[in-house]
């Protein structure tokens, strides 16, 4: 499928999804949002892919946020569909998807930038990152899932500091608190990301599949993040990943998983 705003690759069961409006930064407008959603979906479906890259064009950000100019004169009820849209399309969608999302974040992620990134399963960051939700100078709160998921990463406090004061963060800072996982050199940050792709492209993307499922339970009200586990532990042993990993492990040798 061909897109405007988004650019799509894949090579070794791994799909990097490219954001590719530099003149502007990168941002998030209602269209790269639906386009974001029709790429990750079709990389999600296809079976070679074992593993999502997601990333933006140039070398100054990854999403320097929301395209401001389309909602600066939305009502209340236009304000609460915009963000119940926007969750549901692409920053929900993404954080539950059964194949794995890693962010590479090559520059400014502020705004619905961060909020996407952390939608991600994981993030790792070149060195001239930087992070922030600057909702709150705008007289606005984040609205892509950012008030939820800053916390659940950095704990309340800091994320409260970052969202009341809408300042940003460096990399180094983002790693001291866990919101990303590593930080790299801008030239090395897609090798990286790669490289810690291939070896998840290397196991189970069933086990993988069902891992996302139990952890992301833990974080969702009215789920029992234990008992999920225990669902999602008892259905791999039904799987054809399950008795060749097993088998390769007793047989000494390299698991050629299936996936399924």
């Amino acid at each position: 499928m061909k897109y405007e705003n988004v650019l799509t690759h894949s090579d070794n069961g791994i799909t990097t999804i490219t954001i590719n409006r530099p003149s502007k930064l990168n941002a998030l407008n209602k269209a790269t949002i639906k386009e974001l959603h029709e790429a990750f979906k079709e990389a999600d479906i296809d079976k070679s892919t074992r593993v999502i890259l997601v990333t933006g064009s140039g070398e100054k950000a990854f999403v320097a946020g929301a395209d401001i100019s389309e909602f600066a004169d939305y009502s209340v009820s236009q304000g609460a569909e915009l963000a119940s849209q926007g969750q549901a399309l692409l920053f929900d969608f993404v954080a539950h998807l059964s194949t794995p999302v890693i962010a590479a974040i090559n520059g400014f992620a502020l705004g619905g930038g961060l909020e996407l990134a952390m939608s991600a399963h994981f993030r790792i960051a070149s060195e001239n990152a930087k992070m922030g939700l600057p909702e709150v100078s705008l007289g606005v709160i984040p609205g892509y899932g950012g008030t939820q998921r800053l916390p659940q990463l950095v704990g309340k406090g800091r994320a409260f500091e970052m969202i009341m004061t809408a300042g940003m963060i460096s990399a180094e800072q983002a790693l001291q608190y866990g919101l990303v996982n590593h930080v790299t050199t801008l030239e090395d940050l897609m090798p990286l990301t790669e490289k810690i792709a291939e070896k998840i492209a290397n196991n189970s993307s069933v086990a993988i599949s069902a891992a996302i499922t139990a952890i992301n339970a833990g974080y969702e009200d009215g789920e029992n993040g234990y008992d999920e586990e225990i669902t999602q532990f008892g259905k791999c042993f039904g799987t054809a990943d399950f008795h060749e990993g097993t088998q390769a492990f007793l047989e000494k040798r390299k698991a050629n998983f299936p996936g399924k």
